[in-house]
């Protein structure tokens, strides 16, 4: 790394460019308040541009836009990849937010009543705050299987794959059944593959849309009740939605799904497509792997099976105490932090991370509002 250079002093840093970043940037721009962004991509929105092709939002544009800015009106109900990368160029440019392109934060370490930001190329920042928005999806998760180095297919990562044309008449193991992998499954099949998707456990899945309106709008009422009731409520629609998919291979858990988003962090699948496909046979479930040859992967039930390519929908690890020092009180037990605002951590935010009814989009609406709220409150004493 190059040698620091003398600190550039400001008064708010923001890292990341994505959603979260763009918030809370955009609310201080709004209240005419100085702020300085970096970001290690060179564009904004950087982690949406490499999504898969077919992506669309899984929640609803009226509760998934930035603060202070709509959606185009033109825009349909569930807002597609291209269309969310757009929107938020055009976000960055109506609040006149320019990002300092190709920067990734090394260290961020408090000083005291300062935070002192270095990057990468050597760059140091020194600021009364500093909002951390780099995302949940920063490092992918690549577990390791016996053999799995003597695999002679295609083996990739989730974060790699763009769409299914490549895989037409393969057969295809997507690896975890969360909503990117039920996704890919989906469109693999819709390119001709034979896909088939390995759940080493139960999964929770709900209908994006139910009865001609999206469940996220029954998620965000459910909200204002008991949480015995928001379980009751979302095990009976769910079994409703969905039905019983044990006789395919997949087991739901015992933990409804509103409170296994609320106690584990985990998110239900959303499904578009997938479990209908699921039900026709033409995406198979399997069990958890156990090993891997070089043509073929054996699962947890002794079967073996050959395939032409595995992804891996493993997901993603945030990581932030990578950078951030002294994370040991501020990260929960899924290594995540434990809320926007830290009590203790004056002048350190988090935006972006953890898993919220009602979307990470709506979250960060509603969580870059705390944060600005705080961060001004803490300025006037």
């Amino acid at each position: 790394m190059p040698a620091p250079s003398k600190p550039q002093l400001i008064k708010t840093l923001i890292i990341g460019a994505g959603p979260g970043g763009l918030a809370v940037a955009g609310r201080l721009a709004k209240r005419g308040e100085p702020f300085e962004v970096i970001e290690m991509a060179g564009e904004v929105g950087a982690a949406w541009v490499a999504h898969y092709d077919r992506l669309h939002l899984h929640t609803a544009k009226d509760l998934s836009a930035l603060p202070h800015m709509a959606f185009p009106q033109d825009y349909p109900l569930y807002v597609s990849k291209s269309q969310l990368v757009n929107y938020m160029r055009d976000y960055a440019a109506h609040f006149g937010i320019c990002p300092h392109f190709g920067e990734r934060a090394v260290s961020v370490k408090n000083m005291g009543s300062k935070w002192l930001t270095t990057t990468a190329l050597g760059t140091v920042f020194e600021s009364d705050n500093v909002v951390v928005g780099t995302g949940f999806n920063r490092v992918p998760v690549v577990p390791k299987w016996p053999g799995m180095d003597l695999f002679e297919g295609a083996l990739q990562h989730s974060r790699d794959y763009k769409n299914g044309a490549a895989f037409a008449g393969k057969r295809v193991l997507v690896v975890g059944m969360g909503n990117t992998g039920a996704e890919l499954a989906l469109d693999l099949h819709e390119h001709g593959a034979v896909p088939f998707i390995s759940a080493r456990g139960p999964v929770n899945v709900v209908l994006r849309d139910f009865l001609g309106k999206p469940t996220q709008y029954t998620a965000v009422k459910l909200q204002r009740y008991p949480t015995w009731v928001s379980d009751m409520v979302s095990t009976v629609l769910q079994k409703i939605m969905v039905g019983d998919l044990s006789k395919y291979g997949l087991q739901r858990p015992r933990m409804a799904p509103s409170k296994q988003l609320r106690e584990l962090g985990k998110t239900p699948v959303i499904d578009l497509g997938t479990v209908d496909l699921i039900k026709k046979g033409a995406v198979g479930i399997l069990p958890g792997i156990k090993a891997f040859n070089a043509h073929s992967v054996v699962f947890t039930d002794g079967h073996e099976r050959d395939f032409d390519a595995v992804i891996l929908a493993t997901g993603y690890q945030s990581r932030v105490a990578d950078f951030v020092d002294d994370m040991a009180q501020v990260l929960n037990h899924l290594g995540e932090p434990k809320a926007p605002v830290i009590p203790g951590r004056s002048g350190l935010y988090f935006i972006g991370f953890g898993a919220y009814a009602g979307g990470i989009l709506r979250s960060i609406h509603m969580n870059s509002k705390q944060i600005v709220e705080h961060l001004l409150e803490r300025q006037t004493h």
